[in-house]
Parts: C-alpha cells; structure tokens; sequence
C-alpha cells in the first residue's frame, strides 16, 4: 500500500536493511538465541553500513537524517523474525543514545559518539528499578555531588542490553523534589558497577537483560548528562522516539506474521480443502490485516508530526497502547491458525508469538499510556 509519508530514499533505506537482515541475520539468529546476545561483530557491521546514527551529526558519522527516516528504518528493521535482535539495535540506536544526543555537550559527544554510531560502543539505558517502571519520578536510585565527583547508589532492573552494553546512561535522583532527577553517563568497568545478574525472559531471547547494580560508584562530575535535576523531562521527551519505535516494531511483526500465515494456510489441507478456503480463516486474517494497515498509518503520521515539532504526547501514548495490544491479537491468532506448528519451538511463527508479548508491557505499560492519553483531553 502506497504511504504518502515514504519517499523513494526511503525505500532505499528499506531495502538495505532488509538485504542486511537477509544476509547477516536471518541464517545465523537462531545461535543467539542459544547465546542469550547478538554478537558485537553484527552490531559493528550495521555501524559500518551506516545504520545505528541515522539521526545524528554528521561530524560524528552520523546521516542528520529525520524521525520519519528513523521509523522507516526501526520498521524494515522490525520484519526479522528475532525480537531479541531487533530490541538490541532499537535500544541502542532509539532509547539509550538518543540521551547523548540530546543532552550531550560537545565534549561528551566528540569523546562517545563516533564509537555509538559506528557499533564499536553499545548502550544502554538505566531509567526502571525493582520498584519503579513507568513511575520514573518514584525512582530510588541516587546520585549524590563530593567534590568533583558524584557517588551513585541503587539498583537498577530489566536492563535491554545491560550486559553486554559498554556505556550507559542511567538515571538518579538527585534531590528531595519529586521530579529531582539526573541523568549521568557511566562507562562498563566503574569500579562499584556491576552486573548484579542476567535475566531469564520468556521471548527477546537474544537480547540480554539484566539487573545493574551501583555500589559507591564514583563518576567524574563532568559525566552529568544535561543539567541537574532536569532528568525526568529528559526520560520524557525521548519516551516520544522510544514509543514510535516499539510501535515500529510490533507493526513489524504484525505485517510478518499475516504474511507468514496467509502463506500457510493457503496450502494446510484441513478436511478436503485448504484452511484459506474456510470463510472464518479469509475474514479473521482480514480483519487483523486492516487493523494492522490502519495502525501502520496512524505510526507514520506520528512520526510526521514529530518532524513538524508538534507536541504529540497524547497520539504516541495513544500508538504505544494500540500497537501494543494489536501485536499480541495478531500473533495469538496467527499463531492458532498454525495450528501444532505454532507450539513448537524455534518456528518463527512460535517466537514471534513470544516475543510480541512484552510489547504490551514494556516501554510503558498499556494502563499506563492510555493513563497519558486520558488526563490530556
């Protein structure tokens, strides 16, 4: 279906990616499941191809590129059928270096970025903890100034990326306010910074997750992210890039799933007919497709607006929520529609359905984006 939003670049931008995933995912992500991470040397290569700094300078090797190029590539990205691969590069590209990005001094930048975008220094994003999500104003963890240092205490949970990442932005409070919170670069190896433990997960397999810990960790002063006690509009304001990029990727797996299924149905013999020739199969899988299509439009144009500066907090709560719970209708009854196929692992159809799940819950939890969109009318 044509896009009014797409340009031919961007079809360009499309097909890269997906000859990308064709030759260096695809074959071999089975392994990383296995593994439990995505090998730096795929990450490195996606640097290498131009792929992990659309948005950023170009000073740094970056293609200064707009949020509508951004979700083009988070979507070509989201057709490989690993959700553990795509988070891993999501996090990376959308959630955790767009805070350098934003709040970067030219110091921080000319000494990170370079590395960011070319693959060689993997992020990640320290913001949820045991005891706080999408609440990121209850947030524990804290961030405390001597002298020319800060002394970072807390803990840290279900970390994208927070094994194997070598830089992370995490956030503290700072203060006794509310809304007192800092964000702070934090490089793997700080002495006090550990890795408290790798999480099991029920999808996202090749993605590593993990629980972070800070014990008296010292940091220079000059690794303050931003300004003081501005944190959490900062954790904020990129929510609106983090969100149109899960959406991004439970479009995805949507638009792959009715693909893969409409493939299998039409040549599962069920009763002296193939299951496409059972009304109830036709109508379901078309219903699910104009759902998805029309979401799918609903993404762009959110994208769109964010280029025209518009304040869209409401339509992204509004895409987060929609595109969440659509992904795991799509894939519930894709997967059903496989029939024993669907229950055996390390079919695609199998782990797309697992991997949908946590799109409903991640990256802000569906009661808590139509929260967002209720108290904004």
């Amino acid at each position: 279906m044509d896009n009014i939003y797409v340009t031919p670049e961007h079809e360009l931008l499309r097909e890269q990616v997906a000859r990308f995933i064709a030759r260096e995912v695809e074959p071999y992500a089975s392994s990383w499941e296995e593994a439990g991470c995505v090998p730096r040397e795929v990450l490195r290569k996606m640097g290498d191809a131009g792929l992990l700094g659309l948005m950023y300078e170009e000073q740094y090797g970056g293609g200064e590129a707009d949020a509508l190029t951004n979700l083009v590539f988070a979507e070509a990205l989201s057709q490989s059928t690993f959700g553990g691969f795509i988070i891993t590069v999501l996090v990376h590209t959308d959630m955790a270096s767009p805070h350098l990005f934003h709040a970067g001094n030219a110091a921080q930048k000319a000494r990170y970025m370079p590395d960011v975008i070319a693959g060689k220094t993997i992020t990640a994003v320290g913001i949820t903890e045991p005891g706080a999500g999408s609440d990121v104003a209850g947030m524990r963890m804290t961030a405390k100034r001597e002298g020319d240092e800060w002394v970072l205490n807390g803990t840290k949970m279900f970390i994208t990326n927070g094994v194997h990442a070598n830089l992370y932005f995490v956030a503290a409070k700072t203060g006794t306010a509310r809304h007192d919170v800092s964000m702070f670069i934090v490089e793997k190896g700080t002495p006090g910074f550990t890795v408290g433990r790798a999480l099991k997960k029920t999808g996202w397999l090749s993605s590593d997750t993990a629980e972070l810990v800070f014990d008296n960790v010292r940091i220079p002063a000059g690794n303050l992210l931003g300004e003081q006690g501005k944190g959490f509009y900062s954790v904020m304001k990129n929510f609106q890039t983090e969100r149109i990029a899960l959406a991004a990727m439970a479009v995805g797996h949507c638009t792959q799933a009715i693909r893969m299924t409409l493939d299998y149905v039409r040549q599962r013999q069920a009763f002296g007919a193939t299951l496409w020739d059972k009304q109830t199969i036709r109508q379901r899988i078309a219903m699910l497709d104009a759902k998805t299509r029309a979401a799918r439009q609903f993404m762009y144009h959110c994208a769109w607006a964010v280029t025209q500066g518009r304040d869209i907090v409401q339509e992204v709560s509004m895409l987060k929520a929609l595109t969440g719970e659509l992904v795991n209708e799509v894939l519930q009854t894709c997967q059903q529609f496989h029939g024993g196929m669907g229950f055996i692992r390390e079919t695609a159809i199998e782990r797309l359905w697992r991997d949908a799940r946590v799109l409903g819950i991640g990256g802000g939890a569906t009661e808590v984006m139509l929260e967002e969109v209720a108290k904004r009318y």
